[in-house]
């Protein structure tokens, strides 16, 4: 288990706005693709799909759910040093997120307005629905004290290009896997209301179908191609985006297994419990899945999330940086290892799975 010690005053822009954590291959991402490329999409294929996970979008079912309520009308100075500094990490990365999604979609929408309606509106309504996500945490944030500046994120953080195929593999597991995080927190602080320490948390059941249904959109436009599915390089590609995003999750997840305590959770089931049913969900998308089932299969991720432990240490112990360098080998050999074991461990064939069903 991470345990936190004293926790350093957050670093601020100006008073009241917090800086930005530093960017690492743990933050979220700010991303750009392929705008051409989307907008010539042939969608005939799964036309009808696309179009009822559009109808979905349109409904807006959430439109009245994001006001905060009296419950939040009330200092939260009890909360002691520790507590309020995890609980700004977790405020942070969430808002982040949730805003990286939103300038993705927004930019999607702006550039295919003209040439793929369906597409546009799909993206128009996907940027709402981040935009009300990221906007309402960072009003929770500012209950302690502090807000993120997101014009000034806009502009300074990092976009990272993906191909459109990336974007969608990716895009889908983040949405699912976001649906499964928030569902799973929101079911355990119903059982346990002694462990909801904030009044967040009771907006994750509606929030979360949100995430759901942004990942069914996703997921229809990828059964629309079939490039990401029907092809031996989609098996690769699925296999390698499951891995990828379940070992970021792995990572942060055990890294700041204080707050999932905070909350009554503890963070390796959660984390296990989260990745098993993310991984079960893209059999209705992807060829292929990783065999979560394996007895290796978990103990490999924490392995991943062990050694990350030992790098971070190395990060931070004062020695030169070439020094430093020499000492990180071994232990990202070990992921690197640990995460190849795990991708060419036999997977799950999705297809052949689907084509049982009668």
């Amino acid at each position: 288990m991470v345990m936190l010690t004293d926790q350093p005053s957050p670093e601020l822009l100006r008073p009241g706005v917090k800086k930005p954590v530093q960017e690492t291959l743990l933050t979220p991402r700010f991303y750009t693709t392929d705008f051409d490329k989307i907008a010539n999409m042939v969608l005939s294929s799964h036309e009808e799909e696309i179009l009822a996970a559009l109808e979905e979008l349109r409904a807006d079912y959430n439109r009245n759910h994001f006001i905060r309520d009296e419950s939040f009308e009330k200092s939260w100075d009890h909360f002691d040093e520790k507590t309020r500094s995890i609980f700004i990490d977790f405020l942070e990365r969430s808002c982040t997120s949730e805003f990286s999604g939103f300038l993705l979609f927004k930019e999607l929408s702006r550039r295919l307005r003209d040439r793929s309606p369906i597409l546009a509106e799909a993206f128009h309504l996907l940027a709402r629905d981040e935009a009300r996500h990221a906007g309402f945490i960072n009003k929770s944030m500012v209950d302690f004290g502090l807000c993120l500046d997101l014009k000034y994120l806009t502009q300074k953080r990092t976009y990272t290009f993906f191909p459109p195929e990336w974007v969608i593999y990716t895009v889908y597991l983040s949405e699912k896997i976001g649906y499964w995080r928030y569902i799973l927190v929101y079911r355990h602080l119903e059982k346990h209301p002694e462990h909801n320490i904030y009044p967040l948390f009771k907006y994750f059941e509606s929030w979360c179908q949100d995430e759901n249904r942004h990942g069914d959109f996703f997921k229809a436009l990828l059964r629309s191609q079939k490039s990401l599915w029907k092809t031996w390089q989609s098996r690769l590609w699925s296999r390698f985006f499951l891995l990828t995003v379940f070992v970021t999750h792995s990572l942060t997840t055990l890294e700041r297994s204080d707050f999932y305590e905070m909350i009554g959770l503890d963070a390796h089931q959660y984390n296990r419990d989260v990745i098993r049913n993310t991984n079960e969900t893209s059999l209705r998308a992807f060829p292929e899945v990783l065999d979560t089932n394996h007895p290796q299969f978990f103990t490999r991720l924490e392995a991943c999330a062990a050694a990350n432990e030992h790098l971070k240490a190395i990060a931070t112990n004062g020695n030169p940086k070439v020094i430093q360098f020499f000492q990180k080998i071994p232990w990202i050999t070990n992921i690197v290892w640990h995460m190849a074991l795990i991708f060419f461990t036999k997977p799950v064939d999705a297809e052949a799975l689907r084509a049982e069903v009668h």
